[in-house]
């Protein structure tokens, strides 16, 4: 299955989209995980408060941040592991406002990418009494894994789209999506303005 994507999952430090604290990446060739990384990421200045709330989901607090890269220091590193690949995430609404909204925090340009959503593909893929990750993740055979841990978070939406690209017998992310009924949507520069 020539299916290649790179699923991503942030996790934030408080109610802002742009305090990403953490980021997990996890890479697919051929339908099949050949790589995952992740690290933790100091939240850009004035969206770097952590709530209870939000340490309670993940587990990070400030100290673990502490000798993290800035946003600006780990974009590089993002956007080279992403490469040219569809993104996708669940929710991913969420994830891509985080990288939007915090290099619009920082002054950095977005890196561009075509992106799907594993929420949307699992609605309609699936029929489970509830598409949060953790549920869509079991039906596609990915169990037990630490959920809020953005890498794992971010392999288990690979899994979903691996799944669902095989329930649907297609090789590409924008073909799971006209399967699926769903849209693809773009972040960062449109088209017109990448030079």
């Amino acid at each position: 299955m020539p299916l290649d994507f790179t699923a991503i999952d942030f996790e934030t430090a408080n109610s802002s989209s742009a305090s990403a604290c953490s980021v997990g990446l996890a890479r697919v060739r051929d339908g099949q995980i050949v790589e995952t990384t992740g690290w933790l990421i100091k939240p850009p200045p004035g969206h770097d408060a952590f709530f209870e709330l939000n340490i309670g989901i993940h587990g990070i607090r400030p100290d673990d941040v502490l000798s993290a890269k800035s946003w600006i220091a780990q974009l590089e590193d993002l956007a080279a592991f992403a490469g040219t690949d569809v993104l996708v995430a669940h929710n991913a609404g969420f994830d891509m406002a985080v990288l939007r909204r915090a290099c619009e925090a920082t002054d950095a340009v977005c890196p561009t990418f075509e992106y799907a959503c594993s929420l949307q593909v699992a609605r309609k893929a699936y029929d489970i009494p509830s598409y949060r990750l953790p549920l869509a993740a079991a039906e596609a055979g990915f169990h037990d894994f630490a959920h809020h841990d953005a890498t794992a978070d971010a392999l288990a939406c690979a899994h979903i789209m691996i799944d669902a690209a095989r329930r649907y017998k297609v090789d590409s992310i924008a073909e799971l999506a006209r399967a699926a009924g769903v849209n693809m949507s773009r972040v960062g520069l449109p088209v017109h303005a990448v030079a």
